[in-house]
């Protein structure tokens, strides 16, 4: 889903109205391509949020910005020289395209005044963010363009800052909507939808189809359209059109079945009828806010920690190969008893046997005389023929003996990095994957850096409360894991873990009361949501007293042991928040 110019129009009007004359009080750039203003005006603090990330360019206020870094990128330090503690003086956009130009009002190093510009590209992996000074000179921008990579424009320190090139599309706003359709005609093989795109600047994809949906039902061939065809075409621009210079916006996101934002539009949306659901939002910016903030997490996440999962991936691979190696020589060492056999058969029958044969016939008293063919080494004699099967069926018994506790071992440490792997997927902030890191760290896996650390305190268990008020903690990693199954939990209290399965330690706090068969319910669901079986349905939980957990010794973090306890099915639900918190039915 693009932001269009439209919406863009729209979007240019909330900042305008709720920002301009603010003062820019702090600048951030939580990753490369983000910016994040923090504006102080009348009407309190906002935070303007950029983002030139190609797949989902924009700008709009925001209530959820991003962690930072604890160094600045040298971009954000220029910004913080430039913009901090200037004046938001106006929001312009070019025409309907999908530029939109902040005006700041600033002063240089010797307090003159000057006229700053931060002009706003969005269009997919062409978006950039490009600081302009009052001369239309660019000082510096998100992403450098040079002459290798665009013929058209040069985006760098010092040249004059050009506009992107115009498309061959009618401005909606600008022109008249007969000439608009005279224009959408001359598309006569293409679907309606898609000659409204073409031809007209300003709309996304899913306002076209709309557009074709609302005039005719359906969208439909431009070649095939009839006169009272176009006649309603027209009316559905004129009324789009009208609010959109009227600025009656009616911003809201279309959801799938399972509830996952789809699409997002200023205006409702009504062409996939009851196949989705249209939710209604108050602003444009917190439309925003909402559709791209779950991908916005997981992205983050990804591009933050990327050697990190790579780290993960090597290790639980490696991991798997020496279970499987120690599985596969543990099953070789099933025929340990055929050899012993054959070095005893070789004693027995030294009498008759001669160096340089590359077998022995001999009868195996083992089994009724059958005749038993033994290899054997001609450069040795019988006896060192007999004192080598003798060598390897010490070797295979020993082995045994000691492969047993080994392929435990390494299949606690595969499931160990298993659930590391599971909660680094679910981390949503940098201190969340700190810990992680630091967790691998203690346990070996990772080598502590060199570089001074910031200490920061660490994370609380996540926190929710049940239909009946109980409260549900969940770990966020192994280390918090134990803490809390271990430290923290009363013994009274309910322990859940999803069976067999990844995931975090959930603690139903219980304290004299027994806790109704709702909340152990809800916190059982808890446990599913907070595990690798998040998206299945009918996840086995297990769940006992915390009195009745152990931590064998040597254990991994996270581990722990249990021999009594309840299993239930249940399907995985986020529980409530405390302060979202209901009365009971």
């Amino acid at each position: 889903m693009a932001l269009d110019g439209a919406y863009l129009y729209g979007l240019k009007q909330e900042i305008a109205a709720a920002a301009v004359g603010s003062r820019v009080e702090k600048v951030h750039q939580p990753a490369r391509d983000e910016i994040v203003l923090h504006l102080r005006g009348r009407s309190g603090a906002r935070k303007l949020l950029i983002s030139v990330r190609p797949d989902s360019p924009r700008v709009h206020f925001t209530s959820r910005a991003p962690e930072n870094p604890d160094k600045p990128p040298m971009l954000c330090m220029l910004l913080r020289k430039y913009l901090t503690g200037a004046i938001l003086s106006g929001v312009e956009q070019v025409g309907m395209d999908r530029v939109l130009i902040l005006g700041f009002d600033a002063t240089n190093e010797i307090g003159d005044p000057v006229r700053l510009s931060l002009y706003i590209e969005i269009m997919a992996k062409h978006s950039n963010a490009i600081l302009v000074n009052g001369d239309g000179k660019v000082i510096d921008s998100v992403r450098r363009i040079d002459a290798s990579k665009s013929s058209y424009r040069v985006i760098l320190p010092g040249v004059d800052y050009v506009l992107p090139p115009q498309q061959d599309k009618l401005d909606l706003l600008q022109c008249d909507t007969d000439r608009i359709l005279q224009h959408v005609r001359g598309f006569d093989t293409a679907m309606l939808s898609g000659a409204l795109l073409k031809g007209v600047q300003g709309v996304s994809p899913v306002v076209c189809r709309e557009v074709a949906h609302r005039a005719c039902g359906e969208d439909v061939r431009v070649s095939e359209l009839s006169d009272a065809g176009w006649s309603a075409v027209g009316e559905q621009l004129a009324s789009l059109k009208s609010s959109i210079l009227k600025g009656h916006f009616q911003p809201c996101i279309v959801l799938d079945d399972s509830g996952k934002p789809r699409e997002f539009s200023f205006f409702p949306i009504t062409q996939y009828g009851s196949a989705a659901q249209v939710k209604p939002y108050d602003t444009l910016s917190e439309v925003l806010d909402d559709f791209y903030y779950e991908r916005d997490v997981v992205e983050r996440t990804r591009r933050r920690e990327h050697d990190l999962f790579r780290l993960l991936s090597t290790l639980c691979e490696r991991a798997a190969r020496k279970l499987n190696a120690r599985r596969a020589e543990l099953e070789s060492c099933k025929d340990k008893e055929a050899l012993r056999i054959r070095a005893e058969l070789i004693n027995a029958n030294l009498y008759r046997l001669e160096k340089g044969s590359l077998f022995y016939e001999l009868e195996n008293y083992y089994d009724e005389n059958r005749p038993l063919r033994i290899q054997a080494d001609p450069a040795l004699t019988p006896v060192q023929n007999a004192q080598k099967y003798y060598r390897e069926y010490r070797k295979a018994f020993n082995a045994e003996k000691v492969l047993g506790g080994l392929i435990a071992e390494s299949e606690q440490e595969v499931a160990y990095l298993d659930s590391v792997a599971d909660e680094l997927s679910r981390a949503q902030t940098r201190q969340e994957i700190d810990e992680i890191r630091e967790e691998l760290s203690r346990s070996g896996y990772l080598k502590r850096s060199s570089a001074k650390q910031r200490k920061t305190a660490a994370l609380p268990p996540m926190e929710f409360v049940t239909s009946d008020g109980y409260q549900i903690l969940v770990g966020r990693n192994n280390l918090q894991n134990d803490k809390l199954s271990l430290k923290t939990a009363a013994k009274r209290d309910l322990w859940f873990h999803t069976k067999e399965i990844p995931g975090s330690h959930v603690i139903l706090r219980c304290g004299d009361s027994i806790p109704p068969e709702r909340s152990i319910l809800e916190a059982a669901q808890a446990a599913a949501f907070f595990s690798r079986a998040s998206d299945s349905t009918r996840v086995e939980v297990d769940y006992t007293y915390v009195k009745e957990l152990k931590k064998p010794v040597g254990a991994k973090p996270g581990k722990v042991i249990y021999h009594t306890n309840k299993t239930v099915l249940v399907d995985p639900k986020r529980p409530a928040d405390p302060d979202s918190r209901t009365e009971a039915d």
